[in-house]
């Protein structure tokens, strides 16, 4: 058995009073779910799920917040062979249109009293076409249970013959959010999420011992196949906020004894600039993904939470996790995002033939964690897999990288986010870290500038530590003499107090460029 319903089967080490998720202080309503009960309330959901009699491979959409609403939502549409497509809660009228349209879903599910407040995304449904429109209530009283309510306050009644999920069956559907065009829908079947949390049970020796702090939106792969399913398939227990804060952050790590957690670099970096406890809680170790943490960075965090950090490499066509550095004692390498654990990686040139070790390629990836292709995009789909025979089926990540000769990938950038100035190919993950190598300097983010002699120069965007206000763009550039070629330093540095991220912290350079860009009067 190779799906999501897995996560409830017998384990070493695991009691079914054992606790698996628990709602802390900060949840509107705390609480703690063993196995046994969280199974039991997904059994029941399930059932109401199928009372609505959908076809098995029909979409079932969401918008809900990190919590047992979506926990339950999710394991109960799969266990169901229904397709869950959550979405961004902040999403706009336009955007859930768009993604209940290009999912063909058929019901939504949205929180308590959404209906009666006029969610934006029930106006979405309508103009959509046929969806069902709930809420998925959860009622703490007792030993806890879950309905689905109407918008008249009827609950929706239950089916006796559920479904069991098969292996092939596809479970997730989540778009890729990129920085040009249309957003790709990736389907994503259980025996691909079951790869990925066994890839990642393995990376990090997660056990029944172990006991994370969930900080990552549940709607996006990073928080739900790691924090989430990777614990749960473990027989560990998940701590699930309603959202980040970092003020409650390291309370209630250490209150309910997590021992680890994962996250991007922008949320590492709020907790260096928030107020430590003393003592810092012991932590086996601290993950970080989604975007690349500089080596200047993960010294801080390493000096600064007493715990490894190993960086790793995901995607949401990879079910997540592809690669990533290994616990102590084995080797961290500050700068790369480590090897692959249970999937191969191999750098390829255009052409779909392996580089010599050390050179520049792209980085592409084959294993049973990887989509089998787009929603309905069969142009995506051929450029995207590799046809060469030495090397068919493995997809291309669209990233630069290379391996040491440790097998240690290092990543250069996206390949459409590389700087060309003249034929010279600059990394901006280079500039970044050189800049974040400056003292004063919290945050950076560089990108292409247009220019008519050059093509591309570089240009750079930087929030300054509080007390460094006085910090400009010559002193920048000044300090970044000797650590850069010197065509490489940006020519024009932006000091900001924000810079754009998508919902779940990641940096996409082009919005980032567009947006000030736009300031001075340029087009990209």
């Amino acid at each position: 058995m190779a799906n999501l319903m897995s996560v409830f089967a017998p384990k070493a080490g695991l009691e079914a009073t054992t606790a698996a998720i628990i709602l802390p202080t900060s949840s509107p309503t705390p609480f703690t779910f063993s196995y046994a009960r969280l199974h039991e309330l997904v059994l029941d959901l399930q059932s109401q799920l199928a009372s609505f009699d959908l076809a098995p491979g029909s979409a079932v959409s969401s918008s809900l917040v990190n919590g047992i609403e979506f926990t339950l939502a999710f394991l109960a549409t799969g266990a169901e062979r229904l397709v869950a497509a959550p979405l961004n809660p902040n999403y706009s009228q336009g955007e859930v249109e768009f993604y209940l349209q290009d999912t063909k879903s058929q019901l939504l599910l949205l929180p308590k009293g959404a209906i009666k407040a006029g969610h934006p995304a029930i106006e979405a449904a309508k103009k959509a076409g046929k969806v069902d429109v709930v809420e998925i209530v959860f009622d703490p009283s007792g030993a806890g249970s879950v309905s689905l309510v109407r918008g008249d306050g009827t609950k929706v009644g239950k089916k006796s013959q559920i479904r069991k999920p098969q292996d092939e069956d596809v479970a997730l559907v989540l778009h890729t959010s990129g920085t040009t065009g249309r957003p790709k829908g990736v389907p994503l079947t259980h025996k691909n999420l079951y790869t990925t949390m066994g890839n990642i049970i393995t990376t990090y020796s997660l056990t029944p011992a172990d006991r994370t702090y969930l900080v990552m939106p549940l709607f996006h792969v990073h928080g739900l196949l790691c924090g989430l399913l990777a614990t749960l398939l473990s027989g560990g227990s998940a701590v699930i906020p309603p959202k980040f804060s970092a003020s409650v952050f390291w309370n209630e790590l250490s209150s309910n004894g997590c021992n680890w957690y994962t996250a991007v670099p922008t949320i590492h970096q709020m907790l260096l600039n928030s107020p430590l406890p003393n003592p810092v809680p012991k932590l086996r170790f601290i993950r970080s993904c989604s975007s690349a943490l500089s080596p200047a960075t993960f010294h801080q965090i390493e000096k600064t939470f007493n715990a490894p950090v190993l960086e790793a490499y995901a995607m949401t066509e990879a079910a997540h996790q592809m690669t990533s550095n290994p616990l102590p004692p084995a080797k961290r390498k500050p700068g790369t995002v480590g090897i692959g654990h249970g999937v191969e990686i191999r750098i390829l040139d255009e052409q779909g033939n392996e580089v010599k070790q050390g050179t520049i390629g792209e980085v592409c990836v084959r294993g049973a964690n990887v989509t089998k292709g787009y929603l309905n995009n069969p142009k995506a789909n051929a450029e995207s897999f590799v046809t060469t025979a030495e090397n068919k089926g493995f997809f291309r990540t669209g990233d630069q990288g290379r391996k040491d000769a440790d097998g240690y990938v290092e990543l250069v950038g996206r390949i459409k986010e590389l700087i060309n100035r003249s034929g010279e190919k600059i990394s901006p993950l280079e500039v970044d870290a050189a800049l974040l190598a400056v003292e004063g300097v919290k945050e950076a983010v560089s990108f292409a500038m247009p220019d008519k002699l050059y093509g591309e120069k570089v240009g750079a965007v930087v929030i300054l530590h509080k007390g460094k206000e006085s910090l400009g763009e010559k002193e920048i550039q000044a300090a970044m003499q000797g650590k850069l070629t010197k065509f490489k330093i940006p020519e024009r540095i932006w000091i900001t107090d924000a810079i754009p991220k998508t919902a779940t912290g990641k940096i996409q350079r082009k919005n980032v460029a567009a947006t000030f860009l736009r300031k001075d009067g340029a087009k990209l």
